[in-house]
């Protein structure tokens, strides 16, 4: 019982959470940018034009975000810098697609983002890449 209220953890514990939290968003962010992939002709005729870049561009970025970048992280390789462009897919997704609904439709958006946030701040942790280059 002492082990469950405790508030300390060992680094093998928080390099374990990182991995679990690390693989289990990009997993299931992967399936949304495959998803987009393979579809890529049905999704063009309803996507959003962010910033006048046309449905296409803007569906291509969100392409590689979704699913490229999702597979660099998910293997923990310059992991802060291929999760920028998922944090910036999912804040669009909120603001735009979702009008900032954190608590109803943009809340998968919403919980995306705050796991691709810590992720960011904290790193990969030593079950990646990175980890075992020392980076």
């Amino acid at each position: 019982m002492n082990k469950l209220m405790s508030t300390r953890y060992s680094a093998t514990a928080f390099n374990l959470g990182m991995l679990v939290l690390r693989a289990g968003a990009t997993i299931l962010m992967i399936a949304h940018g495959y998803e987009k992939l393979v579809k890529f002709g049905e999704f063009k005729k309803h996507f959003i034009d962010f910033m006048g870049l046309g449905p296409a561009t803007s569906l291509g970025l969100v392409i590689f975000a979704e699913f490229f970048c999702s597979i660099f992280v998910l293997m923990g390789l310059f992991t802060r810098l291929f999760i920028i462009p998922l944090i910036v897919d999912m804040s669009v997704a909120l603001a735009k697609a979702h009008h900032f609904d954190v608590f109803g439709d943009g809340e998968k958006a919403t919980l995306f983002l705050v796991v691709f946030a810590t992720i960011l701040i904290l790193g990969p942790g030593k079950a990646s890449i990175d980890g075992a280059t020392g980076h």
